[in-house]
């Protein structure tokens, strides 16, 4: 989740996730392209060899979203399936339609059922969203003044529920960028660069996964998530702490660890210590009820 004021980047950073995704295995482009076949979108490709990136507008329907139809066709979830599904100013969508997404979340497919027939379409997606910190956009900017009561702020807020809320791992706050740093150029990471760091880890999982029923540590529960993210004593201790401290959620829980082993292996390190776990926590931004 991209949070921040209007044109501070959400929407660029989102269309740039694919390009430093690892290339789409075999098996998965095969997937892929049969739910392109039955959407009649293959548009002429014999094999679709990228990874998907899908932006619905806000205005669409359940249907849409996550399939259906007298006869049932896939939906976005399931067109960016092994790719990227962006929902660009989340609290727009219609409250009832984000609740959909829940299921295809958890259980990376979506079943649609009909009198005649049922059919599940794979719907293994990474949801990036964006959206403002309040109806006008500003509030915490040093810039513009919020015209925003906090009721009208709660409101806004209100319209992603906990639950779906608990599901997005990443909260990252998007700040207005100055117009010194806009003049600069070559600074920061490129995605060359990102991407390799990113195949790399990718690399160390398929070793550490290997003959196992997980890909990466997304996958991981139960007593596998023991076994690859157990972190120290210490670890522990601050990740209690925190969870307590923060209310989080048996799921956020799960999450915090999942984060904090990927955040180990981007950066090289054999084992989950305190400043990985502190860093996922403080992905947590929405949880915390702070911007």
């Amino acid at each position: 989740m991209f949070i921040g004021p209007p044109g501070s980047g959400k929407t660029m950073l989102a269309s740039r996730i694919p390009t430093v995704l690892p290339p789409l295995e075999f098996d998965e482009a095969l997937e892929v392209t049969k739910i392109y076949s039955v959407a009649g979108l293959l548009n002429g490709e014999s094999l679709k060899v990228w990874r998907p990136f899908r932006s619905p507008h806000h205005t669409i329907s359940h249907p849409g979203l996550v399939g259906g139809g007298a006869y049932p066709r896939p939906g976005e979830v399931s067109l960016a399936h092994r790719g990227v599904l962006f929902l660009d100013e989340l609290p727009e969508f219609k409250k009832h339609v984000l609740e959909v997404l829940r299921q295809p979340l958890e259980d990376g497919q979506v079943t649609i059922s009909r009198a005649a027939m049922s059919l599940t379409y794979p719907a293994d997606v990474m949801l990036v969203a964006a959206m403002n910190p309040c109806p006008c956009g500003y509030l915490g900017d040093n810039k513009h003044a919020c015209a925003c009561s906090a009721h009208q702020v709660g409101q806004y807020r209100s319209r992603i529920s906990g639950p779906l809320l608990d599901r997005i791992d990443l909260h990252v706050e998007v700040p207005a960028v100055a117009y010194q740093d806009l003049r600069q150029s070559g600074k920061g990471a490129d995605s060359a660069s990102m991407r390799s760091r990113i195949l790399a880890a990718r690399v160390v999982q398929a070793r550490r996964y290997a003959g196992l029923p997980v890909r990466t540590n997304a996958d991981l529960s139960g007593k596998l998530l023991d076994e690859h993210c157990a972190p120290g004593a210490q670890g522990q201790e601050f990740l209690g702490r925190a969870v307590n401290s923060l209310g989080l959620s048996a799921r956020a829980y799960t999450r915090i660890l999942r984060i904090a082993r990927t955040i180990a292996d981007l950066e090289g390190a054999e084992h989950i210590g305190v400043p990985q776990l502190a860093e996922a926590v403080n992905y947590r931004t929405m949880d915390r009820n702070s911007l």
